[in-house]
């Protein structure tokens, strides 16, 4: 993650997409005070969201949280998404980026409460997880998957935990269709050694393929996509 998500297509569409999505509630320069909920090696928090205020990230790695100090991130914890270290409250905005999808986060739901309760009134989270259980690939066994998502999924459990759904849709459809082929090749040729799909380098393409991911923007900020490969919600603390 650390060499490739400041240059792999996805992390760089994806970007585009919350962007977008973002801009809809807020002004750049907005001086939120904001979580990054499994922060990872710390692109987003040190990139785009500082943007729109302070970000404090927290991840249960510590050698997630040596990388993001390798990208000057000070405001930093490690801490399970089940478990918060601050006061009821203490943000305006929570993000949470492929992270309650985890093995490592046994209930999403009590996850969910907790990223709730953090939450300023008012507040929203901006929840993004991957879609789809019956797409299981080589990929979910690298990347450590429990459970994927439908958008009706997500939308139960943010209710369920509070939260009012402002805007719902999946994202990534335009390339659907490649993906949905090559897990279908790994089950009729399974690969000899498990890797994630970020180790796929795609070499000259990876300008086009960001280039089709950013296309979605617009779509998936403003609409409700069918289907695509992963789920972005938004929901506020009313």
């Amino acid at each position: 993650m650390f060499r490739v998500e400041r240059q792999h297509w996805w992390y760089l569409g994806m970007e585009d997409i919350t962007r977008s999505l973002l801009d809809r509630w807020y002004a750049q320069s907005a001086g939120l005070s904001i979580l990054d909920a499994g922060c990872g090696t710390g692109a987003a928090m040190t990139g785009f969201l500082a943007g729109y205020g302070s970000v404090t990230g927290i991840d249960f790695s510590e050698m997630a949280l040596r990388f993001c100090r390798q990208r000057q991130a000070r405001k930093l914890a490690r801490a399970s998404v089940s478990a918060l270290p601050f006061p009821a409250a203490s943000f305006d905005l929570v993000t949470s980026f492929d992270v309650l999808y985890e093995r490592g986060v046994p209930d999403d739901a009590l996850a969910l409460a907790e990223l709730f309760r953090v939450l300023a009134r008012g507040g929203r989270l901006l929840l993004r997880l991957p879609a789809y259980d019956w797409l299981r690939g080589q990929h979910d066994e690298g990347i450590h998957t429990a459970r994927r998502y439908t958008t009706g999924q997500v939308k139960g459990l943010l209710e369920r935990s509070g939260f009012a759904l402002e805007h719902i849709s999946y994202a990534n459809a335009l390339l659907f269709p490649a993906a949905l082929l090559k897990r279908t090749a790994e089950r009729l040729w399974p690969p000899s050694k498990q890797q994630s799909d970020l180790a796929l380098d795609v070499g000259a393409a990876n300008r086009l393929l960001h280039g089709v991911l950013a296309l979605e923007a617009p779509l998936v900020s403003h609409y409700s996509l069918p289907f695509g490969l992963s789920v972005i919600a938004v929901g506020r603390k009313s």
